[in-house]
């Protein structure tokens, strides 16, 4: 088996166990929260992600990418430079957070020391970044995989011991336990994988390595990171502008604040929860797929990049479309795990589209990454949430449609994701669609 197939199993089966914790995760947060600290829990957590997410910078992606594409002798001396942009990084985030922190909404709703877990959740994200970077640029999956585990496994079992030991009066003080619980189990990854790395030093080749320069490195790791950072940035802004929109159009279709808001309830935290849960597989094609990538493209290897494609598109065929068989006939078992509705069995049979091509969006986008081609990533993403978002407000708005017409929408601009990806990725290493050579090829 070769190294991208290995480390994307390998990462598929730790992230299978890590969804299996993460749901008893938010069992054990729903029973000792309740309605209203859940609520406030997940109120945020999109605000700490959005942190994580500058913090982070797309690190992983752009190290990974960066380590491929240069002799292994280099590593070291590279991720120096990394290590120190990083560095520099955290400083400026941490004296911004300082002082923007108090000024922010959410976290004066909350326990008043939780900003300040969240400020030292930053300097975790961004050296974690650095590390896992590292490991998936020389294909060491197993480390990401298990570092991904721990996460998990450590918050259950922090959460299930503080919660029996100890009754919290107030959610307040409860909801800063969870966080807390959160950003340590952060903690813990970023020593693990530093323990890991600090244990490989000795493998890395001697000899003198080419020279580059603070400068070249940061400019070379911006170059990913920046539109990549973009486009997380993007889609976390246009999926919390998704909700306020579909209620808005099921309003104007005549339904009530009060019915939209529960259809989109249905559709959202029924179908779409089920919908979604084989998506771990597509992300750990995802993790493999951009050093993987990212190494052929570097090396002129038209058939590697060729097989690649294939190999992603054969194992989301193998594993997309018997999830979405399985979840369109057993579909009223699945939603009665949450509610007994008719509706959300009809969401999860009209939504398969949606899935299934999301299973197939999120290997390309690695893809395209990996040859360099962020900006086009971040232009199909635009393009697709300006068509799906046009449909959804037009059909949805519609009397005799509702929610038909925002399924619509969604079905039709996630297909439209998937089918730009597809086609520059034919176009970039000169493949027919039907994924063999063309007779005259223009590689060079």
């Amino acid at each position: 088996m070769n190294t991208f197939l290995k480390g994307t199993f390998i990462l598929a089966g730790a992230a299978f166990v890590s969804e299996l914790i993460e749901f008893l995760v938010n069992m054990v947060l729903a029973r000792e929260l309740g309605k209203e600290g859940m609520g406030l829990y997940m109120s945020i957590l999109p605000t700490i992600f959005l942190i994580a997410t500058i913090a982070n910078l797309e690190l992983p992606v752009s190290i990974s990418k960066f380590l491929t594409e240069h002799d292994r002798k280099e590593h070291r001396h590279m991720l120096g430079h990394a290590l120190s942009f990083v560095t520099m990084l955290t400083v400026f985030l941490l004296i911004g957070g300082f002082f923007l922190f108090p000024y922010i909404p959410i976290f004066h709703e909350h326990h008043p020391l939780i900003k300040w877990i969240v400020l030292a959740f930053i300097p975790i994200i961004s050296y974690s970044a650095v590390l896992r970077g590292y490991f998936m640029g020389v294909h060491n999956m197993s480390t990401i995989a298990v570092s991904n585990f721990i996460r998990k496994a450590i918050q259950l079992t922090i959460l299930f011991v503080v919660f029996k030991a100890f009754h919290f009066v107030t959610i307040e003080m409860a909801l800063f336990t969870a966080i807390c619980t959160l950003i340590g189990s952060e903690g813990v990854v970023l020593l693990y994988l530093l323990i890991i790395y600090l244990s490989q030093l000795h493998h890395f080749p001697k000899g003198k390595p080419h020279q580059m320069s603070g400068a070249d490195v940061r400019r070379k790791l911006l170059s990913v990171s920046l539109p990549t950072t973009g486009l997380r940035i993007f889609n976390s802004v246009a999926n919390a502008i998704q909700p306020f929109l579909i209620k808005k159009a099921l309003i104007l279709s005549g339904l009530t604040a009060s019915l939209a808001n529960q259809h989109f309830g249905l559709m959202a935290g029924v179908a779409m929860s089920i919908g979604f849960f084989p998506a771990f597989f597509a992300h750990s094609l995802l993790v493999a797929l951009i050093p993987a990538v990212s190494e052929a493209y570097a090396k002129n290897d038209q058939g590697k990049l060729q097989q690649l494609l294939q190999q992603s598109m054969q194992i989301t065929i193998l594993y997309g479309l018997p999830a979405i068989v399985m979840m369109y006939v057993f579909a009223e078992p699945l939603t009665n795990l949450f509610f007994r509705s008719p509706e959300a069995v009809f969401y999860l049979h009209a939504l398969w589209p949606y899935f299934l091509f999301h299973f197939f969006a999120i290997p390309l986008q690695a893809y395209l990454i990996g040859l360099g081609l962020v900006k086009d990533t971040l232009y199909h993403t635009i393009w697709s949430y300006i068509v799906s978002f046009s449909m959804i407000y037009y059909f949805g708005s519609q009397h005799d449609l509702g929610m038909i017409g925002v399924i619509m929408g969604m079905n039709t601009g996630i297909l439209l994701l998937m089918l730009l990806h597809y086609v520059t990725i034919c176009q970039a290493i000169d493949v027919s669609y039907f994924l063999t050579k063309r007779k005259n090829p223009l590689w060079k």
